[in-house]
């Protein structure tokens, strides 16, 4: 079992991670946003990506997520924790609370969504775009570790980098959203095509500019929330940790291209397989 979490640089710097190394990785889509951070927390095996790479050096648009989810899925990873900063389009989801999503609206357009393309289709299954399961331990670690954790939410993923509009903040709390943030689509589907069970954390920051008591967002301000985020999201990732260390059996996505190939065995170029397979090797032996 290995766990993937994916995130600020600061995870990987919490207490009682031992072994650390690094390991700088290819992948057929280029590079991930940085090296993969090895260690384990308690015995088990963590692998940590820094999202937006150390420096935090590339905008959301320009992580390379194809890169990212390919490389953890080389490296062994069957669980992937996603913290992601998030504003809050609801009264009751304040600043520093915590969000266990449930569902997403993807509004991004610049993005490669997809590793099934040029002479290779599938469909993946994604009304519950994040696993069940996963999602279970996050929020029991969250109320474990706070008591502002909020079950359920729905996350919308605009393109960015700029901060929305009041008038787009008002259209997505109109159309029911709980938070929004830049990052966890096209993270989301490709780690559900890579057949990795994936779930979201996501550390609120800010009121984004919606809430008439309070300022439009500024950067400083959520860099000051994040800071005091980074502490507790720590706290849980070890907690939920322990509770996927102790999952019997696979990881509940282990099996999600069964069903979702459609271009013939035949058809796909020995190239393409020997290339994705860590992807399809076990549908498509090489």
């Amino acid at each position: 079992m290995r766990i993937g979490v994916i995130g600020g640089s600061g995870l990987y710097a919490m207490e009682g991670l031992t072994e650390v190394h690094e390991e700088r990785v290819v992948t057929p889509y280029g590079d991930p946003s940085d090296a993969l951070i090895h260690g384990k927390l308690d015995g088990t095996e963590m692998v940590f990506l820094p999202r937006h790479g150390r420096g935090h050096r590339f905008n959301p648009s320009e992580v390379n997520y194809r890169a990212n989810i390919f490389a953890l899925k080389q490296a062994g990873v069957s669980w992937i924790i996603s913290v992601s900063a998030v504003g809050s389009l609801r009264e009751e989801i304040r600043p520093g609370d915590v969000v266990v999503i449930d569902q997403f609206i993807d509004k991004t357009f610049r993005r490669q969504p997809t590793f099934f393309e040029k002479g290779l289709v599938a469909h993946v299954a994604f009304g519950d775009p994040v696993c069940s399961t996963l999602r279970a331990y996050l929020l029991a670690s969250a109320r474990e570790a706070t008591d502002r954790a909020h079950d359920g939410g729905t996350y919308v993923c605009m393109e960015g980098p700029a901060f929305s509009t009041r008038a787009e903040s008002n259209l997505h709390r109109s159309w029911g959203a709980s938070v929004i943030g830049m990052t966890n689509m096209p993270e989301a589907k490709l780690a559900r095509e890579a057949e990795i069970s994936y779930a979201t954390l996501a550390m609120s920051t800010d009121y984004d500019c919606w809430h008439p008591h309070h300022d439009a967002v500024t950067v400083e301000q959520v860099i000051a929330v994040l800071s005091a985020n980074s502490a507790l999201s720590q706290r849980i990732v070890k907690l939920a940790a322990q509770r996927i260390a102790a999952h019997v059996g696979p990881a509940p996505m282990h099996n999600a291209l069964a069903t979702a190939i459609l271009t013939p065995a035949s058809s796909v170029s020995a190239e393409t397989r020997a290339a994705l397979a860590p992807l399809i090797g076990k549908y498509m032996p090489v």
